[in-house]
């Protein structure tokens, strides 16, 4: 992982996966970190892992941002909400044995991995094509958005929740250098009932305001200050910018649910190996 070719090859397939699932790509990365750099701090991994998510997560919403997919409103909001616990994450990890590390985010793996290989995609689908009922009252948001190619979408999602959710994600996020996203856009679409496309693009927005307060509170805290911490944010950004890009195209002409499912297989075994 000191090879500047191999990191930002490594940076590109992050950005394109990332950014193609709104995962921001820290879940694909830290596995990596974890693997290849076993005696590394965990505090100096998650902010390695939290800056790539920031670099993905600013190119991918530009991307995004450029098809109209992101919700700025529901954005914004959810936003807010993660940047307490955020700054609370970061503290954190000064404080875990690398061995329970390990085991928790190893057994993370395998909950996710579950998850996303089991989920419903017919359902994913015909949300991301706009076609499902949707909940009215206290407490609900109803929006109308027209994407770049006119296809309009009405959905509505409670808004309470979507700041529970949030919170709990900016915590998680720092902590375990994952981004939140592989954990905020399930629960957009299952929970909060956004199309599946809208909920990408504004967890990319999210995740690229969230990911860029952490990185600011690892700076304040020095976590940058080594130079094989510096070399990879660098090499992996490189990459991880034009597969970002990629990963945003690609977004609404491949099945998504193929390459989550992918992932989800290779995210267990991660897991599993991590754990024992």
């Amino acid at each position: 992982m000191d090879n500047i070719i191999v990191l930002i090859l490594i940076g590109f397939a992050i950005g394109t996966a990332g950014t193609l699932i709104g995962a921001g790509g820290g879940f694909i990365l830290m596995p990596i970190l974890l693997l290849t750099q076993p005696d590394m701090p965990p505090d100096i991994a998650t902010a390695i892992s939290i800056a790539v998510v920031a670099i993905n997560a600013i190119s991918g919403s530009i991307a995004y941002a450029r098809s109209r997919r992101i919700d700025y409103k529901a954005g914004l909001i959810f936003s807010l909400a993660t940047i307490p616990g955020s700054i609370a994450g970061v503290f954190v990890t000064k404080y875990i044995p690398l061995n329970i590390f390990h085991i928790v985010f190893g057994c993370l793996l395998v909950i996710v991995a579950t998850y996303l290989f089991i989920k419903n995609t017919k359902a994913q689908h015909t949300r991301a094509e706009g076609n499902y009922d949707f909940k009215k009252g206290k407490g609900y948001v109803t929006r109308t958005l027209t994407d770049k190619a006119g296809v309009s979408y009405t959905y509505s999602y409670n808004l309470t929740y979507g700041i529970v959710i949030s919170i709990l994600v900016g915590f998680l996020s720092p902590l375990l250098g994952i981004g939140g996203g592989i954990i905020h856009v399930p629960a957009m679409v299952q929970i909060l009932q956004f199309p599946v496309y809208l909920a990408t693009a504004t967890s990319h927005f999210i995740l690229a305001v969230m990911s860029t307060v952490s990185v600011c509170v690892h700076l304040y805290e020095g976590s940058y200050s080594g130079e094989l911490a510096r070399n990879m944010v660098i090499g992996l950004g490189i990459g991880i910018i034009p597969g970002a890009q990629l990963g945003a195209y690609l977004s609404h002409k491949i099945k998504t649910h193929v390459i989550i499912r992918v992932l989800a297989v290779c995210l267990a075994i991660v897991g599993i190996r991590m754990i024992l």
